[in-house]
């Protein structure tokens, strides 16, 4: 099976390295011209050192992917509309599968509404706490395919194609809880990150992200998702594994953060993207006057109002007493 990988980051490496293990005809499509010349000549990427891409083969053009069974999205979400455009002559009865976990700043779209956008294939969303380099190391690894339509028969298909011995995927119908949850856990990062580098110690990290994983169940019903779809690989899995891992862009961002540098100096002539920092304004926008979220609230005011990241901190908890409860 011919499968089409857009984006040569770490994850779009990563996903291609482990894909190629299972004897598909893996096509890697990196964005820049001159990324895709370094690839095939070094059999490896920059981006996700010592992984062998020998077995991967190296696409130059948009026209390369065509005949893809599936084709997976790796690149940022902010790029994904003008990656889309760009394939869609090419992509033809191919499914579509967004690997990237952020809203369009624009216009607030999901990823796989931005797909629906410009594409009428089949289209779904493969998400779950996956950190590359393990995924591409060949360590056992979970994640979930979420689609409209439980039963399709082609994202069955589909499950199995991208499954292996290391890497077990999920399927779920709840495509929007699903995204909601990708998306709202880069957020919630951040402020992990931010209570690391202010060294609030075990306590304060934890009572975080449990409140954390609240708003997210909160935001994810009022928005159409499934309270269950939050407690699983792409809500709470992904939530605590981006809010641990010395690997996440989103946690060092807010932990670098908290110990005193500059949003600026952080965004500056950065090569890869903290998926968070965007997607902060995005959920706002969509959360304003309408849903309870005081973390996200305080989020924002940290990354966009210049507020202390400590006045944050003591502006939650100094909030009115409540009962706790499930949502």
């Amino acid at each position: 099976m011919k499968v089409a990988v857009l984006g040569a980051g770490a994850w779009g490496t990563a996903m291609s390295a482990c894909l190629s293990e299972k004897e598909h005809e893996v096509w890697l499509l990196p964005r820049r011209p001159e990324h895709a010349i370094q690839i095939e000549r070094a059999h490896e990427n920059e981006y996700l050192p010592g992984i062998d891409l020998s077995n991967v083969k190296i696409g130059h053009s948009p026209g390369d992917i065509k005949g893809a069974a599936i084709v997976l999205f790796a690149c940022p979400s902010s790029a994904l509309l003008e990656t889309a455009k760009k394939v869609q002559p090419y992509v033809c009865d191919a499914v579509l599968i967004a690997l990237c976990k952020g809203l369009n700043a624009q216009t607030l779209q999901r990823p796989s509404e931005v797909l629906q956008s410009i594409f009428r294939n089949p289209i779904g969303m493969l998400t779950g706490p996956n950190a590359a380099s393990e995924v591409a190391e060949g360590k056992p690894s979970a994640s979930v395919l979420a689609c409209t339509g439980l039963a399709n028969e082609r994202f069955t298909g589909v499950q199995e194609a991208l499954s292996t011995k290391t890497f077990r995927v999920y399927r779920s119908d709840d495509l929007k809880g699903v995204e909601w949850g990708s998306c709202l856990k880069n957020v919630y990062a951040i402020g992990a990150g931010i209570c690391q580098g202010l060294q609030l110690g075990d306590n304060a990290k934890s009572a975080y992200l449990t409140r954390a994983l609240h708003e997210m169940v909160r935001f994810g019903v009022s928005f159409g998702g499934q309270p269950s779809t939050f407690y699983g690989l792409s809500g709470f899995g992904d939530l605590i594994a981006t809010s641990h891992g010395s690997w996440s862009r989103n946690r060092t961002f807010g932990e670098l953060l908290g110990k005193g540098s500059s949003i600026a100096s952080l965004l500056e002539n950065r090569k890869t993207v903290v998926e968070g920092y965007a997607a902060t304004v995005a959920f706002f926008k969509l959360c304003q006057s309408k849903i309870d979220m005081p973390l996200l609230q305080e989020l924002y005011a940290v990354l966009y109002e210049h507020k202390d990241p400590k006045a944050a901190i003591l502006a939650l908890m100094n909030r009115s007493l409540k009962v706790e409860s499930a949502l």
